[in-house]
C-alpha cells in the first residue's frame, strides 16, 4: 500500500506543547554543557590569619586529580601557585560542587583561585615536590575566581622584639606593604603609651637574592617593608604596652613585653631549633605542621610567667623557606603571638645561609655547604631580624652582607652566647676572636652560668656523616675554648630531635660522685633541633648492622628521644634547671640541674602514680613465708659477719667486702 504525501502526518503537528518543551530541554543538555564557576566569602579580608570559603559548581566528570590553585598576586601565571588542593578534599567533590575554607596570610597583593583539571597520564616524574609528589599541571585551566583582597594590604604585621645590646632597651620590628612613616607609642599602662619613637625602614629586591628559586618568579614575592624601633629608658622588670603603625596607615593592636633587669638573678628562657612554619595548603616544600604546637606550648608558659621577663631562642633553620618567600610570611604570622611579648633570638642555620658560590666554603666542606638556603644567602635573615653586636661577613656578591652571625648577652643569672656554623669559625676568623674573648670576660659573679648556642652541633649519636668535617673542628678548636673557661650548657640543632648528654670533654663523661652528681664542670651538651622538622636519619648505626642503631645508645649520651618540643630554661645565681617538654602532652620529659659550683645533677620525669591493684588473699601468706624466710637469712648473714670480725683480729687472715656496685 502506497501513502500519499498528503496522507503522511506532519511531524511538526504530532508536538504537544508538553513534548516541545521537553524536546527543547534534552537538545539542550546534548549540545551544550555548563561552565565551572569558583565564589568565595567573604569579598575582602580583614586581617592576616583570616579564613575564606571558596565554593566551586558544575565540574562536569570529576577527576580525583582536579585542583584548586593559589595565587598571589592575582595575575601570577599558572605554573606559579603558592599552594593548592585538591578537590577531592571537598566530600561532595564527586557530585561536581564542593567547597574549602582555610586561612590566608597577607601577602601585600590580592589573591585568585583557579581550579585545573590534571590526568594521571600527564603526570611529570620530574616535576615534584620536596617529598617527591608529582605537582599538578596547568595545562587545562576549568575555571578561574574575581580577585580576592584585603581591607588594608599595607598594615603592620609580623611584630616581633629583640634585646639590644643596652638593658634598657627593647627593639621591635614589624611589615609594612608601602614603608611609610612608622612609628612605636609605648608606656606602662595601655591608655599610657605616652613615648613615641620613629623606625628605620629597609628592603631587599629580587636582584638581592643569589640563585634559584630564591631570585625566580616561582619563588620570590615582594617582601614588603621592614621596619626597626627601639623603646628606650625602661624601668627594670616592668610590663610595657605598646603599638606599631601611623595615623595615615593603620595602627597595630596593642602588645605588651615585660622589660630585662640587670638586678634579677632569676632568668627564664624557651629554647629549640629547627622550627619552621606550616601552611593550611600543600606547596612546593614540605612545611612543618609540628610548629604549631611548639608554639602553643610556649605561649601558654608564657601567660604563666606573669610579669617575670623571659625570651626566646631560636638556633637555626627558622623557617625553612628556602628561597619562596611567602613562607617568611607566613612564619612570623605563626610566632607574632609570643614572639611581640618577648624577645625573639636567633642564630643563622643551613636553610637560612648556604648556596654554592658562599664565599667562605673550604676544601674539606665542599659535601657540607650546598644549596640548602634556596638562594637566599642569608638576605632575608639578616634583614628581617637584628640581633645586638654587629657580626657580619660580606657576599661576594650584589646581595648585602650576612648579619646576626654572633653576638652575646646577659639576661639574669646567665650569659648567653651565638655563634655561626656556616661562615668561617677556624682560629684567626672574627668570629673565633670574638667568641674567645667573650667567654674569657665574663664575670661569673654577675653570670654564674654560661650557654652557648650554634646550629650544627659538636656531638650527637645520629647517624649524621656528612657533617664531620665541622665536628672534627669545633672539637679541636671550641671544645677546648669551651672547657677551659666553664661553659655550662652548648645547644645545637641541626639534628632534627632531642639528645641530651653527660658533662662532656673529649667524647669522656666527668667523673660521678657518690650521689650520682658530675664532679667536673665540664659542658652538657644537648642537641635540642625537634620543634618543628620532621625529617631524620636513624641514630648511630651498628657497625655490622648499618640499618640499625646502636641500643640502648653510648654512654654519654643520657637521654635521646624523638618526640617533637621545646626547652625550657630556668636559673638562678644558685642553680640552672634545663627541661625538655614534649609536644604531645606538654609535659617535662627530661631534666638537668646544674649548681654554680659546675655539678651536674640528672633527672628525668617524674614517676607517674600506678593505679593501685587488688592483690588475691593468697599473696599474704606467700609474703609471711617470704619474710620469715628473709629473717632467717639475714640472721646467717649477721652471724657470719660477726665471726668474720673476729677472725680478722687473727694475724694471717683478711676480710673484703663487696663493692656495691659489683652486686
Amino acid at each position: 500500500m502506497t501513502i500519499l504525501p498528503s496522507q503522511r502526518p506532519s511531524l511538526i503537528l504530532l508536538f504537544t506543547p508538553t513534548t516541545t518543551l521537553l524536546f527543547l530541554v534534552l537538545l539542550c543538555a546534548t549540545t551544550s554543557s555548563a561552565t565551572p564557576t569558583i565564589s568565595f566569602t567573604p569579598k575582602t579580608i580583614k586581617k592576616s590569619g583570616d579564613s575564606v570559603e571558596i565554593r566551586w559548581s558544575d565540574v562536569t566528570s570529576p577527576s580525583k586529580f582536579d585542583w584548586l590553585g593559589i595565587y598571589s598576586p592575582a595575575n601570577s601565571s599558572s605554573d606559579h601557585f603558592i599552594g593548592y588542593f585538591f578537590l577531592s578534599s571537598s566530600p561532595t567533590w564527586e557530585n561536581g560542587h564542593g567547597s574549602l575554607s582555610f586561612p590566608l596570610i597577607n601577602l601585600r597583593s590580592s589573591y585568585q583561585f583557579r581550579i585545573f583539571r590534571w590526568t594521571e597520564s600527564e603526570i611529570n616524574p620530574k616535576k615534584i615536590d620536596h617529598d617527591h609528589n608529582p605537582l599538578p599541571g596547568t595545562a587545562h585551566l576549568l575555571a578561574q575566581s574575581e580577585e580576592l583582597g584585603f581591607e588594608n594590604l599595607h598594615v603592620p604585621e609580623q611584630v616581633h622584639l629583640a634585646f639590644t645590646d643596652k638593658e634598657d632597651e627593647m627593639r621591635v620590628m614589624f611589615l609594612t606593604g608601602d614603608g611609610r612613616e612608622s612609628f612605636v607609642k609605648y608606656g606602662e599602662g595601655e591608655e599610657e603609651m605616652e613615648e613615641t619613637t620613629g623606625t628605620t625602614v629597609v628592603r631587599y629586591e629580587r636582584e638581592d637574592m643569589c640563585d634559584s628559586p630564591a631570585n625566580h618568579s616561582i619563588g620570590w614575592r615582594d617582601p614588603g617593608f621592614i621596619h626597626d624601633g627601639i623603646m628606650k629608658n625602661l624601668k627594670k622588670g616592668k610590663r610595657y604596652y605598646y603599638k606599631v603603625g601611623s595615623d595615615s596607615g593603620g595602627w597595630s593592636m596593642t602588645y605588651s613585653f615585660v622589660s630585662r633587669n640587670e638586678e634579677s638573678d632569676e632568668t627564664t628562657a624557651f629554647l629549640f631549633g629547627d622550627m619552621g612554619t606550616t601552611t593550611p595548603y600543600a606547596t612546593f616544600l614540605r612545611t612543618q605542621s609540628e610548629s604549631t604546637s611548639t608554639i602553643k606550648w610556649i605561649l601558654r608558659d608564657i601567660e604563666a610567667l606573669g610579669d617575670r621577663p623571659a625570651f626566646i631562642s631560636h638556633i637555626g633553620d627558622i623557617s625553612y623557606a628556602r628561597g619562596y618567600a611567602w613562607l617568611w610570611d607566613n612564619f612570623f604570622n605563626q610566632i607574632e603571638p609570643v614572639a611581640s611579648q618577648v624577645a625573639y633570638h636567633v642564630c643563622i642555620g643551613n636553610h637560612e645561609y648556604d648556596w654554592p658560590s658562599q664565599p667562605w666554603k673550604p676544601d674539606w666542606s665542599a659535601a657540607i655547604y650546598g644549596k640548602d638556603g634556596g638562594g637566599e644567602c642569608g638576605v632575608p635573615y639578616s634583614l628581617k631580624f637584628k640581633m645586638p653586636g654587629n657580626s657580619l661577613e660580606a657576599t661576594g656578591t650584589h646581595a648585602p652582607a650576612t648579619r646576626n652571625l654572633y653576638y652575646s648577652f646577659d639576661m639574669g643569672a646567665v650569659h648567653f652566647v651565638y655563634m655561626s656554623t656556616e661562615t668561617n669559625f677556624l682560629p684567626g676568623s672574627n668570629q673565633y676572636n670574638f667568641i674567645k674573648n667573650d667567654l674569657e670576660a665574663v664575670d661569673r659573679k654577675k653570670t654564674p652560668f654560661v650557654v652557648v648556642q650554634g646550629h650544627r652541633p659538636m656531638y650527637t649519636t645520629s647517624n649524621e656523616g656528612r657533617d664531620a668535617p665541622i665536628r672534627d673542628r669545633m672539637l679541636q678548636y671550641y671544645e677546648p675554648l669551651f672547657v677551659k673557661n666553664n661553659v655550662t650548657l652548648a645547644l645545637w640543632g641541626h639534628v632534627h630531635r632531642y639528645e641530651r648528654f653527660c658533662p662532656l670533654h673529649n667524647y669522656t663523661c666527668a667523673r660521678m660522685g657518690l650521689n650520682g652528681e658530675y664532679q667536673e664542670g665540664y659542658p652538657v651538651h644537648v642537641v635540642i633541633g625537634m620543634a618543628g622538622q620532621d625529617w631524620q636519619p636513624i641514630w648511630e648505626p651498628r657497625p655490622d648492622h648499618p640499618n640499625d642503631p646502636i641500643f640502648p645508645q653510648p654512654k654519654r649520651s643520657l637521654y635521646r628521644g624523638g618526640e617533637f618540643g621545646y626547652t625550657r630554661l630556668v636559673a638562678t645565681k644558685e642553680k640552672l634547671t634545663f627541661s625538655y617538654v614534649g609536644n604531645h602532652d606538654g609535659e617535662v620529659h627530661d631534666m638537668v640541674e646544674i649548681f654554680a659550683s659546675g655539678r651536674a645533677v640528672s633527672g628525668g620525669k617524674n614517676a607517674e602514680t600506678k593505679p593501685e591493684v587488688k592483690e588475691p588473699a593468697f599473696s599474704h601468706y606467700v609474703k609471711g613465708a617470704i619474710i620469715l624466710l628473709f629473717t632467717a637469712f639475714m640472721g646467717c648473714v649477721v652471724g657470719f659477719i660477726l665471726r668474720s670480725r673476729k677472725e680478722a683480729a687473727v694475724p694471717g687472715n683478711s676480710w673484703t667486702p663487696v663493692k656495691t656496685q659489683e652486686i
